[in-house]
């Protein structure tokens, strides 16, 4: 059995005298984990099999717990797409990269290609480039499916951290990659697996819905849908811990599992003033 807190033991290990990098998200993502890994490392099961993480995003968590199984996945394909060239072509990646330059013109430009169009290390370097450039690593799409994010104001933003995706790449070997809705993971997991869900979450007030990062939105009947698949999970002895917004209905809906409070910062918001320390809801299953 791989237990949750002994998959990371390697973070001691080094090369040459040199500490190993670790590897952490090489896209920022709205909802990300980064700041909050330390504390939802603390909330794993004590052993499990094989990990899943249905919305991955960044996948903050994978990287720091790097289990010996895991099967990532999440409905946007452009996500899905990057992690593949990662995981495979990551040295060709590094090379687009780098003849990329910070600029508002370059940006537009680049926006404006149709990722359809492109062979898959090229699609995945406009990806990490525009999510580096883009107004606060938003990724949005309108209805028509194109990405409609503003150029951002950086400064000196790293646009090809060729460390990190080496050691990225490297955590991504053996692992099973797809594009599938969430509602996948009951035909893999079994019984003494992990999984963690990171939805959209349920906007807390209507200038903080950024659920648009697929063009179909995830609305409340996808959150009572999870919550089924949650509940099945659970009763087959799957370990699961889920992320979302500390709202009445998460309380309400999930009184059955452990839910807990843990502090977060928010830092997409409309309202510059409605940034800050919040709550957020982590519930478990065991």
């Amino acid at each position: 059995m791989t237990t949750g807190k002994s998959v990371g033991s390697d973070k001691a290990k080094s090369v040459r005298g040199v500490a190993a990098i670790l590897p952490r998200p090489f896209l920022k993502w709205v909802g990300g984990k980064g700041q909050l890994v330390s504390r939802l490392r603390e909330l794993l099961p004590s052993g499990f099999h094989h990990y899943f993480e249905p919305f991955v995003g960044g996948g903050a968590l994978f990287f720091d717990v790097k289990p010996g199984k895991a099967t990532l996945s999440d409905l946007n394909h452009e996500l899905m797409a990057c992690y593949e060239v990662v995981q495979n072509d990551v040295a060709g990646l590094i090379a687009m990269l780098a003849d990329y330059v910070y600029d508002k013109d370059r940006y537009y430009e680049v926006r404006s290609w149709d990722p359809q169009n492109l062979e898959p290390t090229a699609r995945c370097a406009r990806t990490i480039y525009l999510n580096k450039t883009g107004f606060n690593g938003l990724y949005r799409v309108n209805s028509k499916g194109l990405f409609n994010v503003p150029f951002g104001r950086h400064v000196s933003p790293t646009l090809c951290d060729e460390k990190n995706l080496r050691a990225c790449a490297k955590a991504l070997q053996g692992v099973t990659l797809a594009c599938k809705p969430f509602e996948h993971v009951l035909e893999a997991a079994r019984s003494g697996d992990f999984v963690y869900f990171d939805p959209p979450y349920i906007p807390v007030s209507r200038s903080a819905n950024f659920t648009a990062y697929a063009r179909n939105g995830f609305d409340m009947n996808d959150q009572e849908k999870l919550a089924q698949v949650f509940d099945e999970l659970a009763q087959r002895n799957v370990n699961v811990m889920l992320s979302n917004s500390d709202v009445p209905w998460m309380h309400e809906r999930y009184a059955r599992h452990t839910v807990r409070l843990i502090r977060a910062r928010r830092n997409v918001n409309c309202n510059s003033a409605s940034r800050g320390a919040i709550n957020e809801v982590v519930v478990t299953s065991y």
